[in-house]
């Protein structure tokens, strides 16, 4: 499968871009903020309301959606557009950030992440493969690579151990994504905890195996906001300017702002 370029930039000034993402279900405006449904819905809140935020793209959590109802079922009922009746772009994560939560109940090795569901205890493996295959039944225009997350403050080797591994999670996951429909599309997701050397090294092992587009995981878990931006500082500049970046779960209007300064 040759990797398209779906994203149109538009304009620039500095590190800050503005473009276009064409996606399955329609295209989003960058920069853009991407409400939070965790089941694939939002909590009280009409779709057509979000639509009148501006929201073009809402975001379903691989992890929840893969326990409860689960992902053949909702591939079963059409996949998430059908299932929750949002017509637009979706992106689902890849579930590695919940699993990262379930410390004490998650064991990690090369092969997946193994750990017990939160609902009924029951054991759950979490391969690369299982991990894109789930988001190809759920649907989602934009598919997460799995990765290993570690909490801030950490050790350095810890954060090393965690971002080669998570390199070598995806290439497996874009080896799995291969197969998957014309114009979906999978992010790689940058880690390295607060390390700029690994920050660096994990984003151009990403370039190189080469994905839609790049995310940065793994920040807002803990780590003081200058350290956050000490990160950005030092990935922006190794991440593609023709492709879409996704700072992962920061979400304060500030934080917005001096991401999109950094990072486009």
């Amino acid at each position: 499968m040759t990797i398209a370029n779906y994203f149109e930039l538009l304009g620039t000034d500095g590190a800050a871009r503005t473009g276009a993402l064409t996606t399955l279900h329609g295209v989003v405006r960058t920069p853009a903020f991407m409400p939070v449904g965790t089941l694939g819905a939002m909590k009280g809140i009409h779709w057509r309301e979000i639509r009148e935020t501006g929201a073009d793209i809402v975001l379903g959590n691989t992890y929840h959606l893969m326990l409860r109802p689960g992902a053949e079922r909702i591939a079963a009922m059409g996949g998430l557009p059908k299932f929750t009746g949002w017509n637009g772009p979706m992106l689902t994560d890849s579930g590695g950030f919940q699993v990262m939560s379930l410390a004490k109940l998650r064991k990690v090795n090369e092969r997946a992440v193994t750990f017990r569901s939160h609902i009924d205890g029951a054991s759950v493996e979490l391969s690369p493969e299982r991990a894109v295959e789930v988001q190809r039944l759920l649907g989602s225009d934009i598919a997460m690579q799995l990765d290993e997350c570690v909490r801030l403050p950490a050790e350095r080797a810890d954060i090393e151990r965690a971002m080669h591994l998570s390199l070598r999670w995806a290439e497996r996951c874009r080896r799995a994504f291969e197969t998957a429909p014309a114009g979906a599309m999978l992010f790689g997701i940058a880690q390295g905890g607060d390390v700029g050397e690994l920050r660096r090294a994990s984003a151009q092992g990403l370039v190189d195996i080469g994905f839609h587009g790049f995310a940065i995981g793994g920040l807002s878990v803990g780590e003081p906001k200058e350290d956050m931006m000490r990160v950005l500082e030092h990935i922006g500049p190794k991440l593609p300017a023709d492709k879409p970046h996704y700072l992962m779960g920061v979400g304060t209007p500030e934080d917005l702002v001096a991401g999109v300064d950094t990072v486009g």
